[in-house]
């Protein structure tokens, strides 16, 4: 169990609804204990106590969309399209194996934990056969670097030979698929209140996954209990596509499969219509809004007000670095603000409004709202300190404008469920050099092969 901790003298920003500009956290068992104005009513026996003048104390970020092993294929296919960047990317991805699955995942988190990010949902499709145990792989590692795990265990079953995108080397079979998700699911969930290691079930797309691993998949969720998550409506090709071979939009293709409903996300969802937006938000579909790797591969625009509008579950995702480079999710809430704003006009995103899809919105399209999010008694104590008192920072009044206008200030501290990830901008769990080489490692065994 943790230890109690006390942080007074933050401007606490709940986004629960209140701020408090000199306040004050109580954590106790990995719980925030108390939170409000000024100093803290008490402390507990024990208890850390943590100097946050000068700083803004927020929710940990949620990240509702990553591919975590594309860390080492970034910064290539630079101007492609999605179908040109995933064709060209799929030939190194084949070399992907539990060691590479290890290293991009230490890397990658320790990015992100760095970065204020507390809970990362990774969507890992890729899983060539005899190459050892990847989800392990990736549970172990996030232990590591101390961030809680939301693994969307994907899978395509639709290769080259049968009208898909991806070589067929890289799919599975529909039941290998599906034995393979059950097994992940059986060996890794944890639906505890805190849990460190969540499992869904997330084939990867229209355009990689048979009509029958969606149809059953859902079935296999909803069977274990757990969501269900998958890219969809990201690109016109995508939308083309789905009209030319099912006589239908994405959306009416997810709905006829029975992937609408409050056990489901869909990460992009960038082509939509209002009949469309109407319907997700009916449902209580969530959408992972993924703003950087939208504009790097020239995607469009989410229609974030008009969903966040409709009452739909909207969160932010980083995606993938290999279509986000070095993005972090507070690069996201920045690039969300401005992308509705550039449709939309200034009044279209407010800088609370993109802190909140980064936490309480996020925590809510993982189905994870009474847990994570928002700065309550009762919530883990999943805790971002940000410094907003140093050059340039210093001087925006407001510290969550601080925040997501400019370039994002450093991490103060971390916590995850009371625990320290980050110290004065270090990791405390996982040394970042460690982290960097392993990336690092990975890079050289997916890239030496084509660079052959």
């Amino acid at each position: 169990m943790s230890g109690a901790l006390v942080v007074e003298g933050a401007h606490v920003v709940t986004v629960s609804g209140q701020e408090f500009v000199d306040g004050h956290v109580v954590v106790e068992g990995g719980r925030v204990a108390a939170v409000g104005a000024g100093p803290a009513p008490w402390v507990p026996e024990g208890a850390e106590r943590v100097d946050g003048r000068g700083c803004l104390l927020t929710p940990g970020l949620v990240n509702t969309h990553h591919h975590l092993y594309q860390w080492a294929t970034q910064g290539l296919f630079a101007d492609g399209t999605l179908f040109e960047w995933l064709v060209g990317s799929y030939r190194m991805w084949a070399g992907m194996d539990a060691a590479v699955a290890s290293q991009t995942t230490s890397a990658g988190l320790a990015h992100l934990a760095l970065s204020g990010c507390t809970t990362v949902s990774d969507h890992h499709y890729v899983y060539p056969s005899g190459r050892g145990d990847l989800v392990a792989a990736q549970v172990e590692a996030a232990r590591e670097v101390g961030v809680r795990l939301d693994l969307a265990r994907g899978s395509m079953d639709r290769g080259q030979s049968l009208g898909g995108l991806p070589p067929d080397e890289v799919v599975e079979s529909t039941e290998g698929a599906l034995e393979a998700t059950a097994a992940a699911i059986d060996a890794h969930h944890d639906p505890s209140f805190d849990s460190m290691t969540r499992l869904a079930v997330a084939p990867c797309s229209p355009f990689s996954v048979s009509r029958e691993l969606m149809v059953r998949g859902a079935e296999l969720a909803r069977d274990k209990g757990v969501r269900l998550h998958t890219h969809l409506a990201e690109t016109m090709d995508e939308q083309e596509q789905c009209l030319a071979e099912f006589g239908c939009t994405p959306v009416e293709y997810a709905e006829s499969l029975g992937w609408l409903g409050e056990d489901v996300w869909f990460a992009h969802a960038v082509h939509l219509s209002d009949e469309a937006i109407g319907k997700i938000a009916r449902t209580g579909t969530g959408v992972a809004h993924c703003p950087t790797s939208n504009g790097r591969l020239g995607a469009g625009i989410c229609r974030v007000p008009e969903l966040v509008e409709a009452g739909a579950p909207v969160g932010l995702g980083v995606d993938g670095p290999a279509s986000s480079e070095m993005s972090t999710m507070a690069g996201e809430m920045h690039q969300a603000m401005l992308m509705a704003r550039a449709r939309s006009g200034p009044t279209a995103l407010s800088a609370r409004q993109a802190l909140e899809l980064a936490t309480t919105g996020g925590a809510r399209v993982l189905g994870r709202q009474e847990e994570l999010g928002t700065v309550e008694v009762g919530k883990v104590a999943d805790l971002a300190l940000w410094r907003v008192d140093g050059l340039g920072h210093d001087v925006i009044d407001d510290p969550v404008v601080a925040l997501v206008f400019g370039a994002p200030p450093p991490v103060e501290r971390l916590w995850v469920g009371g625990r320290t990830v980050v110290d004065r901008g270090e990791l405390r769990t996982l040394p970042a050099e460690k982290a960097a080489a392993r990336g690092r490692a990975a890079h050289r065994a997916l890239t030496k092969e084509v660079s052959r």
